[in-house]
Parts: structure tokens; sequence; C-alpha cells
């Protein structure tokens, strides 16, 4: 599938990975619906993408939690556009913690069920219903189309991520599953799992923990979101990807 003049969703747009493969496809004279929660920085990077070629863009602030509002988004979407070709389900949240904290034998903490099940929410449930309005679109269309859902490799496991690392391995499990059943239509599904990307979330992080990560990294440096966009450029592309994971890590699963 080209993307010039394709229509392309992205959940959580408006900034970092989202944004980037935004403004790449935009670059590549794509037509954009940007989805994010935050109103102003979706207004600003759809800004960006139109001073970068974007065909058409489109904002809608939407929480990819609420079923209705998700629904709705989509309608819309398939109204304005006249239906979709890509959806890159890139929406996701961070609640670290330790499942439990033990000390001389008592229990200290015990990971909140409102932090597991906010990121269950967002990174799971949200990814379920974004990609299942996003296919029923295409489907009744009949045309062909690309769900890119955006993983982790820490979807193997990684401490003081028990909700994060479910969810993005639960987010590959769709994956596949997408590409099974809906392959039949025409609809090609596959997932990307980036390892330690620079975003604006890791320019926060201590010195001390940006250095323990990037000992893990054999390439010994930050993966680049623009690299992350070129990894969804390339499923969108190639036309026979499909049920599988793209890991842009750095080699840190050697």
């Amino acid at each position: 599938m080209q993307i010039k003049d394709s229509v392309i969703v992205v959940t959580g747009g408006a900034q970092g990975l989202g944004r980037s493969m935004a403004e790449d496809f935009a670059s590549q004279g794509a037509k954009l619906a940007l989805l994010d929660m935050n109103a102003d920085m979706l207004d600003d990077a759809a800004a960006a993408c139109q001073k970068l070629g974007a065909a058409d863009v489109q904002t809608y602030s939407v929480n990819v939690t609420d079923e209705a509002a998700v629904e709705a988004t989509f309608a819309a979407i398939d109204a304005h556009f006249d239906g979709l070709d890509v959806l890159v389900n890139n929406a996701g949240i961070l609640r670290d913690g330790m499942l439990i904290k033990c000390k001389d034998g008592e229990i200290t903490h015990k990971m909140p069920l409102q932090q597991w099940q906010s990121v269950i929410d967002v990174n799971l449930t949200g990814t379920f219903l974004c990609g299942r309005e996003a296919s029923a679109v295409m489907a009744k269309r009949g045309k062909k189309g690309v769900i890119i859902n955006i993983s982790s490799v820490a979807r193997a496991g990684n401490i003081g991520q028990t909700n994060y690392a479910a969810t993005k391995a639960g987010v590959v499990a769709m994956t596949v599953t997408w590409a099974r059943e809906l392959g039949r239509f025409g609809i090609r599904c596959a997932a990307i799992a980036p390892g330690f990307i620079e975003t604006p979330m890791t320019a926060q992080m201590k010195p001390e923990a940006v250095e323990r990560a990037l000992s893990m990294v054999p390439l010994r440096r930050w993966g680049q979101p623009t690299e992350i966009a070129h990894s969804a450029r390339y499923i969108i592309e190639n036309d026979f990807f499909s049920g599988r994971v793209i890991e842009i890590d750095g080699g840190v699963r050697l």
C-alpha cells in the first residue's frame, strides 16, 4: 500500500512516537486523523503535519477507553474521509511499580488495583476498541487495510512493569489473532516492539537510570522516533507483511 493519499489514523498522535509517525506519514503526502486526549497538543501536531505536506489533517480529542466515544470518532473519520486505510494503535501509558515490597518479613506495599487497571484500560482495551472500529470500517467498505499495534520489548517481562508488560504481550497476541481473522478481508495486522527510544518521557529520567538503560543496549544509544516511523512505513508498504512483530531495540533482545 502506498502512503501518499492513504487515510492513516494515529492514536496518541499529539506527541512522542505517535507524532513522529504522523509527521513521517505527512511528509509522504498521507491524509491523517490524529487522536489524543490533549486538544492543544493535537492542534500543534496537526499544524506541523500540514507544513510537512499532509493532504488533509483532522484531529479528534478522544479517550480510547470510552467505547461510545471511540465508536463516534471512527464514524466521524469514516464520514469525513470516505473510509480509512491504516490504523496505528499507539496510545499508551506507563504506571510502573513493583508487584509487592517486603521488608523484614512485613509487606510494605502492594501494587494497587487501579494502578494495574488504568494501564490495562488504555494499552489493551483502548487498542482493542480502536482496532475493532477501524477493521469494521475497512471490512464494511470492502477496502484493504493495515493495522499496526505498538507493543514493546517489555512484553517479555520487565521488573517493575507487571501491568505494562502484560498489556504489551496482549497487544502482540491480538495482532496475531487479528491477522488470522481479518486476512480474508484484505486487512493486514502487524506490531512494532520498540526498545529504549529517545522521547520526552526518557528525557525526564535521572542520569543513573539513563546509564543503566543504555548499558543494556549493545549499540549503546537511544533509538530515535524516526526509526520507529521508518518501521511503520515498511509495514504499510510491504503488502505481504502480516501477523508478525518488528523489534526495534538496538539488540536488547539478542
